[in-house]
C-alpha cells in the first residue's frame, strides 16, 4: 500500500508543481521589478490571442482522438458545472446576499479556469493526447461559463435581456480559443493537409503559451491582499477548491468515467476560478474587489488541492 501512496504521491506532484514553481516564478519577478504590470498585460494578450489557440488547434489536429467517444466526459463536465452553479445560486438567495455580491459569489463557485490552470495540469499528466482532448472539453465549457455568467450577473446591468445576449454572443463567437478548436476540428473532420513549416511554427508558438500564461498569473497576485478578504469571497474560494472537486468525482463516477476522463473532468475541476470571472463583475456592474479576492485565494489553494485529490484518486485506481 505505502508502495502505490508513494508513486500516487510522485504522479501528483509531477502534474501540479510545474505550475506551482511558474507562478512562483511569476511573483518574484514581479515583486524584484523585472517584470512590470504592463508586461503582463501585452504577455496576457499574445497568450489568449496567438500562443494558447496554436496550442489548442495543434493538440486537437495532430492527436488521433474520437472524439465523439468525449460527449460524456463532455456531458458530466457540465452536469456537474450546473449543480454547483444551481447549488451556490440557492446559497446565495438564502443568505440574501446583496446584488452585487450574489453574481460574484455564484461565479467563484462554478467558474473553473479550465483553458490555463487545467490544461497545464492535463499537459503534465497525460501530455498531447490528454491536451487534445482537455481543449474540446475547455471549449464546450467556455460556451456554458459564459453562458451561466450572463444569467447570474445580469442583475447588475441595465437594458434588456437581448441586448445583453447579443453583446455575450458576439463575445463568444470571437474568442480565439473556441475558434482554434471550431477550426481544429473542421481541419480534422475534412482531413486537411497542413504544411510542415505552419506544424513547427505552430510548435514554437504553443509552447510558450502555458508557461507565460502560469509566469504572468504569479506576477498578479497579491498575497497581502488575501488576508483582507470577505466573506462572500472565503465561502466562493471554498465552493471551488473544495465543493467543485468532489462533486466532479462523483458525478464522473455517475457517469462511468475512468482513465484519462476521470483525469481530465477533476483537474478541470480543481483549479482557481478563471480570472474572465472579474472581467466579467467589472463590465456588469457586479462587486470587482470580491471577485478580484476570489481569483487569489483559489490560485494559491487550488495546487496543494488538486495536489492531494491526485494522489488520493491515484491511490486508489480512479486515475
Amino acid at each position: 500500500m505505502s508502495g502505490i501512496f508513494w508513486q500516487a504521491l510522485i504522479f501528483a506532484l509531477s502534474v501540479t508543481l510545474p505550475s506551482m514553481l511558474l507562478l512562483a516564478l511569476g511573483w518574484f519577478l514581479r515583486r524584484s521589478g523585472q517584470i512590470d504590470a504592463a508586461f503582463c498585460d501585452q504577455a496576457s494578450k499574445v497568450v489568449f490571442r496567438y500562443s494558447l489557440p496554436a496550442l489548442l488547434f495543434f493538440s486537437i489536429y495532430g492527436n488521433h482522438v474520437d472524439f465523439r467517444s468525449q460527449l460524456p466526459l463532455i456531458a458530466a463536465g457540465a452536469v456537474a458545472s450546473l449543480i454547483l452553479f444551481f447549488g451556490a445560486e440557492l446559497i446565495a438567495a438564502r443568505a440574501r446576499l446583496p446584488v452585487s455580491d450574489k453574481g460574484v459569489f455564484v461565479q467563484g463557485v462554478y467558474r473553473a479556469n479550465t483553458m490555463i490552470a487545467g490544461l497545464a495540469f492535463i499537459a503534465n499528466a497525460y501530455g498531447a493526447e490528454g491536451v487534445a482532448v482537455g481543449a474540446v472539453y475547455g471549449g464546450a465549457m467556455t460556451l456554458l461559463y459564459n453562458v451561466l455568467a450572463v444569467v447570474t450577473l445580469n442583475q447588475n446591468v441595465t437594458g434588456s435581456r437581448r441586448v445583453q445576449m447579443a453583446y455575450f454572443t458576439r463575445q463568444l463567437l470571437t474568442n480565439p480559443l473556441i475558434l482554434a478548436i471550431l477550426l481544429a476540428l473542421a481541419a480534422k473532420a475534412v482531413a486537411l493537409p497542413v504544411s510542415p513549416l505552419l506544424v513547427q511554427t505552430g510548435g514554437y508558438l504553443a509552447a510558450i503559451a502555458l508557461p507565460l500564461a502560469l509566469i504572468c498569473a504569479g506576477a498578479t497576485l497579491n498575497l497581502q491582499a488575501l488576508f483582507r478578504v470577505s466573506d462572500v469571497a472565503l465561502w466562493a474560494s471554498a465552493g471551488r477548491l473544495i465543493a467543485a472537486p468532489l462533486i466532479a468525482v462523483l458525478v464522473g463516477l455517475a457517469f462511468g468515467l475512468q482513465g484519462l476522463n476521470m483525469g481530465v473532468l477533476f483537474m478541470m475541476m480543481a483549479t482557481p476560478v478563471a480570472a474572465a470571472s472579474y472581467v466579467m463583475a467589472k463590465a456588469m456592474g457586479a462587486n470587482e474587489v470580491a471577485a478580484a479576492n476570489i481569483i487569489g485565494i483559489t490560485t494559491v489553494g487550488a495546487m496543494p488541492v488538486a495536489a492531494g485529490g491526485i494522489v488520493i484518486l491515484r491511490a486508489i485506481g480512479w486515475l
